[in-house]
């Protein structure tokens, strides 16, 4: 069991939905130890369903992770290199540039 603090669950309607995505989503907000970040990475990496576009992306205080169906893109926050590998990975699964918006 992963030691997950959920802070915040929201259901949002989704007009960017690719054909293969659902127009309403739920999103999770959660906070985790330090120690958990990585190892958490590699889990949503192995489970996330290799169609459908999906992606999950969290924050520590100094690096950015964008985990995609087998890739896992780490990098310091703000920094544009990594950002701009994470979304060109995104876009190559398809995933619609609207929904490439995630905050670092």
């Amino acid at each position: 069991m992963w030691p997950l603090r959920i802070t915040k669950i929201t259901r949002i309607g989704v007009t960017t939905a690719a054909p293969d995505q659902p127009p309403q989503w739920t999103l999770l907000d959660f906070v985790a130890e330090e120690d958990y970040v990585v190892p958490l990475a590699e889990q949503m990496a192995g489970a996330l369903a290799p169609t459908g576009g999906w992606y999950v992306n969290y924050n520590t205080t100094t690096e950015a992770f964008v985990i995609f169906p087998g890739k896992i893109f780490r990098y310091p926050r703000g920094q544009a290199e990594g950002r701009h590998a994470a979304q060109s990975h995104g876009r190559s699964i398809g995933i619609p540039e609207p929904q490439l918006d995630w905050q670092d």
